[in-house]
Formats: structure tokens, sequence, C-alpha cells
């Protein structure tokens, strides 16, 4: 890309210098440190960094304390120490989530090809829109999603920033914690062969979230650094391997139309079934390439909340070794590319395995079939594995987002780091405890903050950050940059329409129990 040259030529030019003296009277310089070091924080506490002598002293004041030259260096030139190939890891999870559950729902409701142009045009928007961050990022040597926002609008840019990112990873957080909810007990009862769980409290979803949260998920996100989660991510990662790999063979096993499993009868339903000559006939087995219903209207926000990555893609950057805007957009490139072709794969073998009977959270409908399946127990046990372990990796850029908007100026602090942690899984918990249905999560957080973190503000950022001497606002690249903004304010006001109607209407499967 040619224009990778005079944004990376810029990133020791002296438009860079300006980023921390900018707005040293208030909050600015100090926020922009922070940001630098909330996820690497202290990063001078590692023996291998020799040549960070002052490491240890408050971070304002390290950053107040020399010349400009000497910030910028320290600011841009972050040792990464996350090779390419864990990147590539870490970002792929962070868009891989249970946002795959909930896409062979998507395409039944709306049609395999008309599926596979949204899921494609997303996923092409997604990667243009993180082009845009890195351009941005790279122009002013900021690495951190909110400070873009800063830079580009001052403190109402920030803060809109960090309450989308808050948002989002709230939503993901919530999804990722309901399937624990609904899927945990299920484990449970096929380990224990209950046929009629009468009510036993480790069969209750509520306790279980809360267990899982205290046990598992809060001891990871008291960790200092994201690095360290890339093997927790890898292990992620392999886990949703294995979910697509089932799904696909489950559907060369699943007869259609599949029938309702009874704990009475079970070996003759299941034998009627696979031996019916007629199966293939049913008009219930036939795909439908384009479909539109009142659950359409969730097809976008689904797609759009699958592919969230941009909150984490500017720490990802930042601890990418011998990290370039080039490289980064490598990393970003093949993370979409594998993710876009899981997610097609497990949406067409999910809708083939069941067609309309496909339930909002795909896993939830092979217990229909039969709970003991001892394929399906393994794949729930490893999305429930996933899942929990994603959850701290989404945690941190939460929590960076509330110390930009609560405590700009201050040094890492332990208290504050492992008491925003506590609340934020406390205020989850409160959440799926008492929401209705994923789907509702699915869909009002893919409708909001998901275009505005996809589309809106990467697009805005960069009409404002890029000189107006290197492109003028009639430039192409702005140009098109307005477009795709304008495309997320398209895409937010017709899916939260399509929604509000959906749930007026009193048909809605989100505003009703699950």
């Amino acid at each position: 890309m040619s224009e990778d040259k005079p944004a990376e030529t810029a990133e020791s030019s002296p438009a860079e210098v300006n980023a921390i003296p900018n707005g040293k009277g208030h909050d600015s310089g100090e926020d922009i440190a922070a940001s630098a070091k909330t996820l690497p924080a202290a990063d001078g506490e590692n023996p291998h960094r020799t040549e960070n002598a002052e490491a240890n002293l408050p971070e304002n004041r390290e950053f107040l304390s020399g010349v400009d030259e000497k910030k910028t260096t320290r600011f841009t030139d972050f040792e990464g120490k996350t090779s390419f190939g864990m990147s590539v890891f870490n970002l792929g999870n962070a868009i891989m989530g249970s946002g795959i559950l909930g896409l062979a729902y998507a395409m039944a409701n709306a049609g395999v090809v008309i599926f596979l142009l949204l899921l494609t045009v997303v996923a092409v928007l997604s990667s243009y829109s993180i082009h845009l961050l890195l351009k941005s990022s790279g122009i002013v040597g900021i690495r951190a999603y909110e400070q873009l926002g800063y830079r580009a609008f001052g403190t109402p840019g920030k803060m809109a920033a960090g309450i989308a990112i808050t948002l989002q990873n709230i939503g993901a957080m919530s999804s990722y914690l309901y399937i624990v909810k609904y899927e945990f007990p299920l484990v449970i009862q096929a380990f224990l062969r209950l046929d009629n769980p009468a009510g036993e409290w480790y069969m209750n979803g509520n306790y279980l979230v809360i267990i899982v949260s205290i046990a598992v998920i809060l001891p990871l996100a008291l960790m200092k650094q994201l690095g360290y989660l890339g093997y927790t991510s890898g292990f992620s990662l392999s886990c949703m391997v294995f979910f697509l790999t089932a799904v696909i063979y489950k559907k060369f096993n699943v007869p259609c139309p599949f029938e309702d499993f009874s704990f009475n009868n079970t070996a003759s339903i299941m034998n009627v079934s696979a031996k019916d000559p007629d199966a293939e006939t049913d008009p219930a087995c036939i795909p439908k390439m384009a479909n539109l219903n009142s659950q359409t209207a969730y097809t976008i926000p689904i797609l759009a909340f699958a592919f969230v990555c941009h909150p984490e893609v500017l720490p990802i950057y930042t601890e990418l070794r011998n990290a370039t805007k080039k490289k980064m957009q490598h990393v970003a490139n093949i993370s979409i590319a594998v993710m876009y072709i899981m997610y097609f794969l497990a949406a067409l073998f999910g809708y083939l395995t069941f067609y309309g009977k496909v339930e909002a959270e795909l896993l939830h409908t092979y217990s229909r079939i039969d709970p003991y399946d001892s394929l399906i127990l393994c794949v729930r046990v490893a999305v429930l594995t996933a899942v929990t372990l994603t959850v701290p990796i989404v945690l941190f850029p939460v929590r960076r987002a509330i110390q930009q908007m609560m405590f700009p100026n201050k040094t890492f602090y332990w208290p504050r780091h492992i008491a925003i942690a506590f609340v934020l899984l406390t205020f989850i918990n409160l959440l799926v405890i008492f929401a209705p249905n994923i789907l509702g999560i699915f869909g009002i957080i893919g409708a909001t903050s998901a275009p505005c973190l996809i589309f809106i503000f990467p697009a805005i950022f960069y009409i404002r950050i890029v000189p107006k001497e290197e492109e003028p606002l009639r430039s192409p690249p702005k140009i098109l940059a307005a477009c795709f903004a304008g495309l997320g304010f398209l895409f937010m006001i017709m899916s939260l329409s399509f929604i509000i109607i959906d749930w007026t209407s009193g048909t809605s499967k989100a505003a009703s129990g699950h």
C-alpha cells in the first residue's frame, strides 16, 4: 500500500512529538502516557529492559521529567515482546467469541446467499477499518483507541470511545457467561446422567456462573499484562476449531427432520428417523437461499458483533515484536480471514443440521436430539473452557477504558486494578442472571456499539487526525472514510429500527425467555 509510507515516516516526524505537549497543561499528556503503559504496565520491572533505568518513577513524573524527544522515543518505541503468530492468535481470539454460536441462527433467518454476502461485507469492512485505525495511530504515535478519540475530538471523543468499548465488551463478556449459564448445567446433567433434574443447586446456571467467575475468571483478570494470555488464546481457538469440526461431523449424523429426544424410547426414535426413506423430500429439510422474516433484523447485528476486535487491535499492536503498520495489518488480515472461513462453515453446517429449528445459541439445539451425546458433551466442555478463558482477555480493554475515563493521570495501582475487575465481573454476573436471552445481547450490542467501533469511530478519527496537508478533505481516502462512517450510521439505524419493531410486535424471541 502506497499509503503506508507517509505514515511510517511520520512515526519519527515532529507530528508525533506534538502528540505529547499538545495538552500538557491538562490531562492529555499524562493520558497518552497512561494509555501506552496500561497494558504493558510498569514494563521497567522486567529485568530485560536495561535501558529503562527510570521506569520505577511514577508515570507522569517519568514522562514529564525528560525532554520531548525522550518521551516520544519511550512512547512509540515500546519494545513489544509478542511474536507474529501469537499476535494472530490473540487477535483471532478477540474476534472469535460467542458470536460463532449465533451464526447458524442468523443464516436460518437470512438464507445462505444473503448470509454469505453480508458475512463477506462485514469481514472486508472490518479489515478496512483496522487499516484506518493503524494509519491514524501511526500518524500521532498513539496506541490506545480512547486516545485516538481524545486526539480527534478532545474529551468527548475519548468518552464516546470509552463508553462504546465498555458496552461492547460488557456485551461480549455477558454472552460468554450466558453460555456458561446454559451449557454448564447440561454438562453436569450428562455426566451425572440425570434424566429429570429436580432443582438441585448444582444444576442451577446462576450459581454456576458465579462459581466460575470467582474461581477461574477473576484470578486471570488480575494479571498485569495481556501477552501472557496468548497461550490461553491459542487454547481457546483450538476449542473453537474442535466445535467447528463437531458441527460439520454432526451434520452427516443427524437425521432430518430430527425428532426431539424422549427419555423413554430413545433407541426406537433414533432408528426410525434414521431409516426413514422420505426424509430427504421433507420441505423442512430444503435450505433457503434467501429468507426474510422478523428475525432477519438480527443478522447484521449478530455478524457485526462477531467481528468486533477493534479495541484490542492497538494493544496487540503495542505488544507486537518489531511492530510496523504493515506487519500489524497482516496480523489483522490473517485473523479476519481465518475467522471468516470458520464462521461461514459453522453457520452453514449448523444450519444444514437443524434448518428452521436452529436456536439462537446453536449448541443448545443439540441437547434436543440427545443430551447424552458424548461428542457434543466434549464440544460443550471445550466451548465452556474457551469462553471462560476469553473473558479476562476482553476485560483488559474495558478496564483500560474505565481507567482512561476516570483515572487518567494515575500510575498503576494494584488495589484499583483489582477493584475495577471485581466490580465489572459483579455487574456482568447480575446482567447474565437477570437478562432473558442471549439474542437480546447479540442484537442490542451488535446494533449500537459494534457499528461505532467498526465503522463510525475509525472513519471519523481518521478524517480528523490525518493532516490536511497530507490528505485534503476531498482526497479519495477521506471521502471513502466518510462513506464508511455513513454506512455505519445506516447499519445502526436500520438494525435498531428492525429490532425495536420486532420487540414491539410481541413475536420476539429476544424479549421473551429462552
